[in-house]
């Protein structure tokens, strides 16, 4: 039944010039869940992920929310709906602080004064509760590689995203910071949020049995068949 999901794509289509990326795809994500999108480098995996965020338009399809048709026109319509994205390459400003990342575009103030303040507060809350550990003072040109995923983490939460789309999350990261973030995942898990992984198939992957403990899906992007909507899906 419709209202089980909390996000439905239905029927996506995405095409460029001389490539049909999507093809008639479905995908179907429940509260709380971990669903992992499987397949090889070129699948369409990011391409659909990056529909959903609002950074291409379908030629066909719709997308729901919790049963109700949505238009996601851009980034600041699927922040509105509550749906987040850190991408394979981090969408950073390098010369500014952690703290002023996470803010960016949406900066707390009253009668036009800036309240960094109250912004740090929740922030470091958000990073206590979830074990992200950043330094809201550091640049982020002095930090990990691993710790720029982290800000950019922290700012889906800081917009109070409750789906978290996760591009390719463990293709820049060491085995040490893979197994930190599927903790942080679980955790996301715990809190009913629900979490759309589209891992790279680079040897330094996140593995299908590392993601199964608790992954509740998974679909399989096969580009050799067409209009299977989705491609497969089954419970992992």
């Amino acid at each position: 039944m419709a209202e089980d999901f909390v996000i439905e794509m239905l029927h996506i289509t995405k095409e460029f010039p001389g490539i049909k990326a999507n093809d008639d795809i479905t995908l179907q994500l429940r509260k709380g869940e971990v669903h992992a999108l499987l397949g090889e480098n070129g699948a369409g995996k990011s391409t659909l992920m990056s529909v959903l965020f609002g950074l291409y338009q379908p030629e066909a399809g719709q997308i729901r929310k919790n049963g109700k048709e949505v238009a996601i026109r851009n980034p600041n319509d699927a922040n509105a709906l509550g749906i987040g994205m850190v991408h394979q390459h981090f969408k950073l400003v390098e010369c500014f602080s952690v703290l002023d990342n996470i803010i960016l575009g949406v900066e707390p103030n009253k009668m036009g004064f800036l309240q960094k303040a109250e912004a740090r507060k929740k922030v470091m809350a958000l990073s206590e509760k979830y074990g992200l550990r950043v330094d809201p003072d550091a640049l982020v040109s002095d930090i990990s590689v691993g710790m720029q995923q982290r800000v950019e983490i922290l700012k889906m939460l800081y917009r109070d995203n409750e789906i978290l789309i996760f591009d390719e999350p463990t293709a820049v990261l060491t085995p040490q910071e893979i197994d930190e973030l599927m903790e942080i995942m679980r955790g996301f898990k715990k809190e009913g949020k629900s979490s759309c992984s589209s891992p790279t198939s680079s040897t330094r992957s996140w593995r299908w049995q590392t993601a199964a403990p608790f992954c509740a899906r998974a679909s399989i992007w096969a580009p050799w068949t067409s209009r299977t909507p989705p491609r497969k899906s089954f419970p992992a």
